[in-house]
């Protein structure tokens, strides 16, 4: 969610900090905030809590910025403790006003130690949580420690998860940071020291990237840096390989990031699958897993932990790994799996899926399932991604970066993945026969060239959309397959056009929810043709028959549906188990015409941010 910047040895720190915070937009935020180092040895701050426009107002302070600072900090706060006010924002200064500290996370004992400073005469200014710890590093130091080594000594009293930043008015050179599960990288470029919460703010500033590791204390300048364990030994950090650059961050003339990101699904999904099935024979190579057939071969069950649009996708992968591998599957909202009592152990591969390696819910799933002595994989699509390090394997679905607030492109990759995973473990058991697994996997080889043709019906949505797009209430039925697929139009519609948008099974309207349809209600419904499309029609009939109006998401040119319906979004024939991938790209476009028409902003959606990074 927050994002962190920080330079030193700049001619233009404002302006390399404000060009991070731009980039860091995308993760969601409501207010944010710079501080210089200025040449006299005064902090220089400025913040704002103006909704979406923080930025704007941070740059319209420019003229007051002190010349020739060449270092600082920077902050998108995105508020958890204390409401989005400018008191609240970061950076946080001491009682001194020497040190300026950023932070992203949560502190689960700052009452505690907030009680313990005001006691010993501390003054706080604001209502959050990060404040406590400027005032523990100012304490610190007071009693002699260097910046680095007082930020070091109050961590082991610091319960929760962070990453932190810090300035001092009397070392210009000097950036001093720190994490634990939150993430941070730094690196240098052209006499210049960066560091950042994500490699998208330093694209183009920094030449050579390194990742700092849970616990680990950085010391960075110009041209030089050091990294200590919180016990002050010595610890060489990981480079970070970054595979795009500050082009592919960039809009590339479409309107917005959603737009450009679901242009390029094909190309997302035809990068994840390269080189690993074999559409003639089946076989599949994920040689990158870590995991060899003899130990896929024993696993007895497979456990996926996700949130959101990973969820979805995991549930389709749960329905592939049952289908193909025979297996027993399940999906868990990750957010519950880790405080209730799951029976997870050697035999249990548990599949924990995020786009950006770094939702917290579903990081602490997976740290709960390997306490459990379950085996964990990642698939994620960051690269040194905290769940991508603390996984038994890692799958990436080389999707490149995502701007956009709502998942596309990444969700479609990680739907392509997991189904070869699926395929995966089934070869490893024998559970198909060759032939059948060549046929899965020559399918699977065209689902980008069906992506392509399903973008190719925007104008199709588009009429949909002025048809329909006004409506209140919107339900969404599927069996299935069908199902989860439903699941992720109702949410891409909440996330983007905030309208009230249910998914069901479409068998389960009759326990209840269908007497919630009425005249006006529009009811979106997964209708290809599946085992189960008769069952669907029938479901689509009691539908119609108490008013609502019926988009189905149909087989191209399938004419018994679109009788049955008011309109239709129509997606290349596939089978079932692959039907969402394609069939999402319709609902994604429905989704982002309809927002596009009440006026939403389709890259940062209200209250929602790209990276869920606390619980």
């Amino acid at each position: 969610m927050c994002g962190i910047i920080g330079v030193a040895g700049a001619h233009d720190a404002l302006g390399v900090l404000l060009g991070g915070l731009e980039r860091l937009e995308y993760r969601g935020y409501d207010s944010a905030g710079v501080a210089l180092v200025a040449p006299d040895g005064v902090l220089w701050r400025r913040r704002s809590a103006e909704r979406a426009t923080s930025l704007v107002h941070l740059e319209a302070a420019l003229p007051d910025a002190p010349a020739g600072s060449t270092s600082g900090i920077g902050h998108t706060r995105w508020a958890t403790h204390g409401a989005p006010t400018v008191a609240n924002a970061h950076p946080h200064l001491d009682c001194t006003g020497h040190l300026a500290l950023v932070h992203n996370g949560i502190i689960e004992n700052h009452r505690a130690l907030m009680a313990e400073l005001v006691e010993r005469g501390h003054a706080f200014t604001s209502e959050t949580d990060s404040e406590v710890l400027v005032h523990l590093v100012e304490e610190a130091r007071a009693a002699g420690a260097d910046l680095a080594e007082a930020l070091r000594t109050i961590l082991d009293r610091v319960h929760g998860d962070f990453a932190v930043a810090v300035v001092a008015a009397d070392q210009p050179d000097l950036l001093v940071a720190a994490r634990r599960t939150s993430p941070l990288v730094f690196g240098h470029g052209a006499g210049v020291a960066v560091l950042a919460s994500d490699v998208a703010a330093v694209l183009g500033t920094a030449e050579a990237l390194h990742a700092l590791g849970d616990d680990e204390v950085l010391a960075l300048r110009p041209g030089r840096f050091s990294v200590t364990d919180l016990a002050g030994r010595p610890v060489a950090p990981r480079p970070l390989e970054v595979r795009y650059g500050l082009e592919a961050a960039r809009k590339g003339g479409f309107d917005d990031f959603m737009s450009k990101e679901m242009a390029e699904q094909p190309h997302a999904v035809a990068d994840t699958l390269l080189g690993r099935l074999d559409p003639a024979t089946g076989a599949t190579d994920l040689e990158e897993l870590a995991l060899g057939r003899d130990q896929l071969a024993g696993v007895e069950r497979v456990v996926f932990v996700a949130c959101g649009s990973s969820y979805h996708a995991s549930l389709v992968g749960r329905q592939a790994v049952e289908a193909w591998a025979h297996l027993p599957a399940e999906a868990e909202v990750a957010s519950e799996f880790r405080y209730r009592d799951a029976v997870v152990g050697p035999e249990v591969l548990v599949v924990a899926v995020s786009q950006s390696g770094e939702s917290a819910d579903t990081l602490h799933a997976l740290r709960e399932a390997r306490r459990r002595g379950a085996r964990a994989i990642t698939v994620t699509n960051v690269v040194d991604s905290l769940m991508a390090r603390e996984a038994d394997g890692v799958l990436y679905t080389r999707a490149g970066p995502e701007i956009g607030v709502a998942s596309t492109k990444c969700h479609l990759a990680q739907l392509a993945i997991l189904e070869v995973l699926a395929l995966h473990l089934a070869r490893a058991r024998d559970a198909l026969s060759p032939a059948t697994a060549g046929e899965l996997a020559g399918a699977l080889a065209g689902v980008p060239a069906a992506i392509e043709q399903a973008l190719g019906r925007a104008a199709q949505v588009a009429a949909v959309a002025d048809r329909f797009g006004g409506a209140e209430h919107f339900y969404f039925l599927g069996r299935r397959a069908g199902l989860p697929l439903a699941m992720e139009g109702a949410l891409k519609l909440k996330e983007l056009a905030y309208v009230r948008a249910e998914a069901y099974p479409a068998g389960e309207m009759k326990h209840g929810p269908i007497a919630l349809i009425e005249p006006g209600s529009v009811v979106v419904a997964m209708a290809t043709r599946g085992p189960l499309w008769d069952k669907v029609a029938a479901n689509i009939a009691e539908m119609r028959a108490r008013g609502a109006t019926i988009v189905a998401v149909c087989d191209d040119g399938d004419e018994e549906t679109a009788a049955i319906a008011d309109a239709v979004l129509e997606v290349p024939p596939l089978p079932e188990l692959l039907v969402p991938l394609a069939a999402a790209v319709p609902l994604q476009r429905f989704a982002y015409e309809v927002a596009r028409r009440r006026g939403h902003d389709v890259d940062r959606p209200r209250n929602l941010a790209k990276v869920v990074t606390v619980e």
